[in-house]
């Protein structure tokens, strides 16, 4: 017991950052979609990350193969050969990913300065979400790898390896791979929580009073994003921090003028309606009753 508990201490003091972001999920899921389904993602989620990742490290799918260092075995939390954090992270990164998803294909308004996302059940469960969230998750670890596996030269530390190296800055195209297939099992996941709880009459009511509750997690996306890339540049690797700000240029400014488009859009009565008859609780409907 006192081993565990120290353990978790050193787990806390070890990764604050994957904590920090951890807490920013677990308020903005809450707000988003709700405190019931954001814990049951979390430990879902969990168990999909640490299935995947136990499951490469022994026989190299979905990954490719690949294999954890001891270096801080004793001082944080392990679970049979993976260590706890990094399962746990997929959590967030995977969350974020959705969002992102759901910001370029649902509808949008201005709400006071707030752009409000007119997202629906259907957007929220459509299998097209899901492929574009995997994407989004994939793109997260283009930034994320290459960096992570240069932890020697910051304080992640040196955790992982790849015993045949890779074409991307040391990092294989089958890990890529593996986070496309994971990132969509883990979103099919919460899309599936979603639903059931939905069905069952668990609302999701805790943010509806606020209206940037959508923008917690394309927010938390960027902070991962921007996190890592200033380690990057940090520790000297100027050109994989000048290719990770090109593929996040892109994406970045196709999605801006996305969104732009979308608010000059002459479909918003449509889309609002759709909108409110999903989610007659949110903050729109008080707004638009008020100004009747």
């Amino acid at each position: 017991m006192e081993s565990l508990l120290s353990q978790s201490a050193g787990t806390l003091l070890l990764r604050p950052y994957v904590f920090l972001f951890l807490l920013v999920y677990l308020v903005g899921c809450s707000l988003h979609l709700g405190m019931k389904r954001a814990l049951l993602f979390c430990a879902v989620g969990y168990f999909i990350a640490w299935t995947s990742e136990y499951s490469s490290i022994h026989n190299g799918i979905p990954y490719g193969d690949y294999y954890y260092l001891d270096a801080t075995r004793g001082r944080e939390i392990w679970v049979l050969g993976v260590p706890f954090m990094d399962s746990l992270s997929y959590v967030f990164l995977a969350y974020a990913s959705y969002c992102m998803a759901l910001a370029a294909l649902s509808p949008v308004m201005l709400a006071g300065r707030t752009v409000y996302l007119l997202e629906t059940r259907r957007i929220r469960c459509s299998s097209s979400a899901r492929i574009l969230g995997a994407l989004f998750f994939v793109y997260l670890d283009v930034i994320i790898d290459p960096v992570a596996l240069r932890g020697d030269r910051w304080f992640l530390g040196q955790i992982y390896g790849y015993p045949g190296g890779g074409v991307y800055f040391g990092v294989p195209l089958s890990n890529f791979i593996g986070w496309f297939v994971v990132g969509f099992l883990m979103l099919y996941a919460l899309q599936t929580i979603d639903k059931v709880l939905y069905r069952r009459g668990i609302r999701d009511y805790a943010g509806y009073r606020y209206p940037w509750r959508y923008l917690a997690g394309p927010a938390l996306y960027a902070g991962v994003v921007l996190f890592n890339i200033f380690i990057t540049f940090l520790i000297g690797e100027h050109t994989l921090g000048w290719v990770d700000v090109f593929i996040v240029l892109f994406p970045g400014t196709l999605l801006y003028f996305m969104i732009k488009i979308k608010l000059s859009l002459a479909d918003i009565p449509a889309a609002l309606r759709k909108h409110l008859d999903d989610f007659p609780e949110a903050t729109l409907s008080r707004i638009l009753y008020e100004r009747a």
